[in-house]
């Protein structure tokens, strides 16, 4: 792998984490189309780890709140009785199934998954996905500080499906939220919160994978601009979905998997 290669893919990771895109989907398809050799999933979670920055460095005040609450809370007996340490409590909750997900279906994700056919498919379908959610958002109230135990276990399910490259965490999530009537914005930060834990979880397993490989050096250039790029898209999502929808990336997601297909078709003429 080259620097170029490393610099370009962290930039895809970074645009594509936070945006319901797919990021994974990308990290296949992006080589795939170029030419490149095909980088290890390790490789792909040390990115993560620069968008693990980049969602802390955005959220890392709203983190500090949670904890601190929690922590209050717990001088007294009672760690989850104020509003931040419940909060707290959900988005660990929320994490488990797709931690589960992970562990069970880990030697699918390094193989049968990664397929830019699987990827095409899973665009289109969750595109589909996310324009019927999002449909549904103009009569949408709830915020994070209400979500319940059972929005932040389904939410947390359906960030199990994002294991499948094509899917998107933040698209599964975002559509999970918005279908049970959580505003744009709202679905977005919760989204993102809920990226901490299973990232970390993932970076934890799969980053010492990295020690030693050929390609370990490349991969610090690919994280520092997967945080700058994941920064500036968390910066970006926010400021747009305020005020717009999310049909822009539902036709981005069509676009994506039609290329996909026609070069497909193309390479076996």
């Amino acid at each position: 792998m080259t620097w170029l290669q490393a610099t370009v893919l962290g930039a895809v990771q970074g645009l594509s984490e936070f945006l319901p895109i797919s990021s994974s989907g990308h990290l296949i398809v992006v080589p795939w189309l170029l030419g490149w050799p095909l980088q290890s999933l390790a490789f792909d979670v040390a990115l993560h780890l620069g968008t693990l920055i980049a969602v802390v460095a955005a959220y890392g005040d709203d983190w500090a709140r949670l904890v601190v609450g929690a922590v209050r809370g717990a001088r007294r007996g009672t760690p989850f009785s104020e509003p931040e340490g419940r909060l707290l409590l959900l988005l660990v909750l929320a994490s488990i199934p797709a931690a589960i997900a992970g562990l069970l279906l880990e030697k699918w994700a390094e193989n049968v998954f990664r397929s830019p056919a699987l990827v095409a498919v899973d665009m289109a379908v969750m595109g589909a996905v996310l324009l019927i959610a999002d449909r549904r958002a103009g009569s949408s109230s709830k915020d994070v500080a209400t979500v319940s135990t059972r929005d932040a276990l389904l939410i947390g399910a359906a960030q199990a499906l994002a294991l499948v490259p094509g899917v998107s965490r933040s698209g599964a999530t975002i559509s999970a939220a918005l279908f049970l009537g959580y505003r744009r914005e709202e679905a977005a930060r919760f989204s993102f919160l809920l990226a901490v834990p299973i990232t970390f979880g993932a970076v934890i397993f799969k980053v010492p994978h990295l020690f030693g490989a050929p390609e370990a050096k490349q991969a610090m250039a690919g994280l520092v601009t997967a945080a700058v790029f994941g920064l500036l898209s968390i910066r970006l999502l926010l400021a747009y979905v305020r005020t717009r929808d999310y049909r822009p990336f539902v036709y981005y997601r069509w676009a994506f998997a039609l290329v996909v297909i026609t070069v497909l078709l193309l390479r076996r003429v």
